[in-house]
């Protein structure tokens, strides 16, 4: 728009130009009511909003900018953000771009916490367990180019992950998490089979008999005349049970040999139903069905550790104190005071607390008895992942495997295979991710032990070539690990989880734990951007 008419004079519309116009024309109340419609001092506009008889939904996120405190006249103030973490170093990157001066600190030697990628020349160390008194320490000595997600390993496209990866300019790939030509074992077999016969089999028979009971009149109460043909159309493609109404297999169930120049042979005839029902395969055929498990999921292009390299990039590393542990945290009138081990007291006007519960419950300091006892809530659980590095991809060659896993009952879980690097030489198969009691009992064995005993259970489903051409592997066990001691957190109730979402004085706390994304770095986010929310706005307010 033209300035006073003139021709040639043009400038732009700024924040401050805008609000100090309604400033003139409404008066105080009207600009601070607006200021609150920009994200610059808290308002009914800012806080969640409930629709009629629904679910409280958050407002829009907006990041503070240093725009915020010229408007006001104010300052950012001093931040202390313990923990980097991806909640700790979402919340330093957040407050710096309003210009906070933020200092993080993180007791263990490398960024990123929980969203540990391993690389050849990384060492992991591990806290005694049993009746040792140190604990091991793996080398890693993967080839160039070979990485382990030993924590996080993929992303929901729904989560506001992927929208920190686009604004911190991380390179994304997609993430196989199902893949119809991996195996499904459970104890009710008598082998491995493909997950796509296993489906087969299993919605054949449900659509068999459901069909027979609504030929039988057996659903007459439920169904009208049309809606009866509609569902017996409906099973006939979705069983693949055709007009018979009998389920005797079909291709959906895969080939012996694979059609070419000729037509393929057919594995044959499917089990029986009494077999089929005693396989259990209702959790290994619906695990993608979840929202936050369904294709297509991704992962950031050479690990995911990307993401936090690229957060603490941004924050810089001069703000990041690695190989701090935190002693004592003191809230004073005046702001916060953070003893660390071998150095002088750190104060600040705030404190973000994003370590684990668990582990801050046993941090001296003045945050109250209630919050203590909240944080010492949650409960720590376990789960492992063991890497193994093979130099021929044989899953590739042989079983015509392309990423996505095994799923089975065994003690090992989950089998991973790798979703990049396709017919490239070396190739990193995750041998086990479990969780609960088969964590615990591979927590404390030794990583040869672990070794031994996955590859073991490996073999029932791979057979004899499983653990052939291993060159180096790497095992985590969660509750092993210094400075963070598991894997995630479960809340046996909910008490203290509203204690801890709102600040201790000048202390507030972050990190999945706190919100519904439990295990999920988008939780982690999610928690972040409220807590640099509600400290920005509490500093405009009192600044």
């Amino acid at each position: 728009m033209d300035n006073d008419g003139l021709p040639g004079r043009r400038e732009r519309l700024t924040r401050r130009s805008l609000l100090v116009g309604i400033g003139a024309a409404g008066g105080a109340g009207a600009m601070y009511a607006a200021m609150g419609v920009l994200g610059l001092a808290p308002s009914k506009e800012t806080a969640p909003v409930r629709p009629t008889g629904g679910a409280e939904l958050p407002a829009p996120y907006v990041p503070p900018q240093p725009s915020d405190f010229s408007l006001r006249g104010g300052s950012p103030a001093k931040v202390l953000v313990l923990g980097a973490g991806v909640a700790g170093l979402a919340c330093a990157y957040e407050l710096g771009k309003a210009g906070y001066d933020c200092t993080v600190v993180e007791a263990r030697d490398r960024v990123g916490g929980r969203s540990l990628t391993l690389r050849g020349g990384d060492a992991v160390t591990e806290l005694p367990a049993g009746t040792a008194a140190i604990g091991e320490t793996q080398r890693v000595a993967f080839g160039a180019g070979t990485y382990f997600n030993a924590g996080p390993a993929r992303i929901a496209q729904w989560m506001v992950t992927l929208d920190y990866c686009r604004e911190l300019g991380v390179p994304l790939e997609v993430f196989v998490n199902n893949n119809a030509s991996a195996y499904v074992l459970t104890a009710g077999m008598k082998a491995p089979v493909r997950a796509r016969t296993a489906r087969a089999d299993a919605y054949g028979y449900i659509s068999e008999l459901l069909a027979k009971a609504t030929d039988a009149g057996a659903l007459d109460a439920e169904l009208t005349g049309p809606d009866k043909e509609r569902l017996l159309d409906f099973l006939s493609e979705f069983g693949e049970i055709g007009q018979a109404r009998g389920y005797t297999g079909g291709e959906r169930r895969g080939y012996r040999v694979n059609p070419g120049v000729g037509p393929g042979a057919p594995l044959g005839p499917p089990p029986s139903l009494t077999e089929i029902l005693s396989q259990g395969l209702g959790r290994m055929l619906t695990m993608d069905a979840g929202y936050d498990q369904a294709m297509p999921m991704f992962q950031p292009v050479g690990g995911m550790d990307a993401i936090v390299r690229a957060l603490a990039g941004q924050v810089g590393a001069g703000r990041i104190r690695t190989g701090t542990r935190v002693t004592r945290i003191t809230n004073r009138p005046e702001g916060v005071e953070v003893a660390v081990e071998g150095g002088a007291p750190l104060k600040a006007d705030y404190c973000v607390a994003a370590l684990p519960p668990h582990l801050l419950a046993k941090i001296p300091g003045n945050l109250g008895a209630d919050v203590r006892s909240a944080l010492a809530t949650p409960v720590p659980l376990s789960a492992g992942k063991l890497g193994l590095e093979y130099g021929r991809r044989w899953w590739e060659i042989e079983d015509r495997v392309y990423g996505g896993a095994t799923e089975t009952d065994l003690d090992v879980g989950h089998i991973w295979y790798p979703s990049y690097g396709f017919h490239t030489e070396r190739g990193l198969v995750v041998g086990y991710y479990n969780t609960g009691g088969d964590a615990e009992a591979y927590n404390a064995l030794s990583h040869r032990e672990r070794l031994h005993r996955a590859l073991v259970q490996g073999r029932k489903v791979h057979g004899g070539r499983y653990g052939r051409d291993l060159l180096s592997s790497i095992s985590v066990a969660w509750r092993r690990q210094p400075h963070i001691e598991g894997s995630w957190v479960r809340w046996p109730s909910m008490s203290g989880l509203s204690l801890l979402q709102r600040p201790a004085g000048r202390v507030y706390f972050a990190g999945d734990w706190l919100t519904h994304l439990i295990a999920w770095q988008a939780g982690a986010f999610e928690s972040a951007r409220k807590v640099v929310t509600e400290l920005h706005h509490r500093v405009l307010k009192e600044g």
